[in-house]
């Protein structure tokens, strides 16, 4: 399977260089677990979920604890059959996920949220879930709906996505076990979302 991210982040100040590089510089502790591509348009992540998701959650969290409204667009995707499998993106939750059913599977990704660490920085996001493929993948979006309403971090729900709010680390474990937990454990899902941190409009 081949499991990564296209991540763009968006400072508004006219130091933005400033602002992406400290970003950038979060990631060096996961380049040993992660392919990083970093060109003038996104960074590209490779690698399984775990480091790929802290990674992110990571990168945007070093932007936001500054002090300017920031967002950062990201677009995910696992399984997706254009891409050739990738050894490094071995994920054990998508493994077992293909023997569970869909209330099991909701139980253990609130436990996750639960234990997730605290980044102690408040994000914003709104993310949509994309099922490819055939089967009632209705039945996993809104199982996966269901799972967002009682993850701690649910604000309320938009046409065509979900915002999410809290810490920056039960942010990220929500869109982690958003993206492993529901829709086929070997089909083609992936999220598309904006995250959001120190904005004008909240004050």
């Amino acid at each position: 399977m081949f499991i990564g991210a296209q991540v763009s982040l968006y400072p508004m100040t006219s130091d933005f260089v400033a602002v992406i590089t400290d970003g950038l510089e979060a990631l060096t502790s996961y380049r040993s677990d992660l392919r990083i591509e970093t060109d003038d348009m996104s960074t590209l992540m490779v690698g399984a979920p775990e480091a790929l998701f802290a990674a992110i959650r990571d990168l945007f969290a070093a932007a936001a604890r500054r002090p300017e409204h920031v967002t950062m667009h990201v677009t995910l995707s696992r399984g997706c059959p254009g891409e050739p499998d990738d050894p490094s993106c071995r994920c054990e939750a998508l493994e077992r996920a293909q023997e569970q059913g869909l209330a099991e599977r909701q139980a253990l990704a609130a436990e996750a949220v639960t234990g997730a660490p605290v980044a102690g920085v408040e994000i914003d996001v709104q993310f949509s879930l994309y099922v490819m493929g055939g089967g009632d993948h209705m039945e996993e979006i809104y199982g996966c709906i269901d799972f967002l309403k009682k993850s701690g971090t649910f604000l309320r729900s938009k046409n065509f996505c979900t915002r999410l709010r809290g810490d920056a680390g039960a942010v990220f474990a929500t869109l982690q076990q958003a993206f492993l937990r529901f829709g086929p454990a070997q089909g083609h899902v992936t999220i598309d979302l904006t995250a959001s941190a120190n904005s004008p409009s909240l004050r």
